[in-house]
């Protein structure tokens, strides 16, 4: 993989909070997601390129979420565990960081992500999360859409199952962008 230049690139990692860890059906496991992703962090913050942590959540009352008429409707904030919105600990998410609380699906939607990016002159950035297909979906497509060149690091994302994180990596992500391991992301970097 060419070159990822710091100036022009950030990290957005999606929903990496201790409340999602149990949405990782597949393939990999939340944990090994959660290290991957904080060793990626960890390098962007030592060149000094930008982390964004995204976490989805919603007012206690629970009137911001959305309800559509659906055949699988979302679970009500009821069934929320208490550590819902903590980030996972092998994120060692900091001050420095840009935090993006969500209420949807997709990152960008109703919040300042595109605002946060822009005014740092990020033209491309390296994506994460859970769940693939959910998620970093979401806010892959919108992120195609606003003209955000993307690398989509495989193995720093899981889904519910392998079979829909697979479809998302194998059919969806090489539209939008480059599909690439943790690896080749951090060697990009060096």
């Amino acid at each position: 993989m060419e070159k990822l230049d710091p100036r022009t690139t950030a990290l957005v990692l999606i929903d990496l909070q201790k409340g999602i860890a149990g949405y990782a059906g597949g393939p990999h496991a939340a944990d090994d997601v959660f290290e991957r992703a904080g060793r990626l962090a960890a390098r962007f913050r030592e060149i000094g390129a930008p982390v964004v942590l995204v976490r989805v959540n919603f007012s206690a009352d629970g009137s911001d979420m959305l309800r559509p008429l659906a055949d699988k409707p979302s679970p009500g904030r009821d069934g929320l565990p208490a550590n819902w919105l903590e980030y996972a600990d092998q994120l060692n998410a900091g001050e420095g960081d840009i935090h993006i609380i969500k209420r949807q699906w997709g990152a960008f939607y109703g919040t300042e992500l595109e605002l946060q990016l822009r005014r740092r002159g990020i033209t491309q950035i390296v994506l994460g999360g859970i769940s693939t297909n959910i998620g970093v979906e979401s806010t892959a497509r919108n992120a195609f859409e606003l003209g955000f060149q993307q690398v989509l690091v495989e193995d720093a994302m899981s889904s519910a199952d392998a079979v829909h994180h697979r479809f998302a990596v194998e059919n969806i992500f090489p539209r939008l962008g480059r599909v690439r391991s943790t690896e080749a992301v951090l060697a990009a970097l060096a």
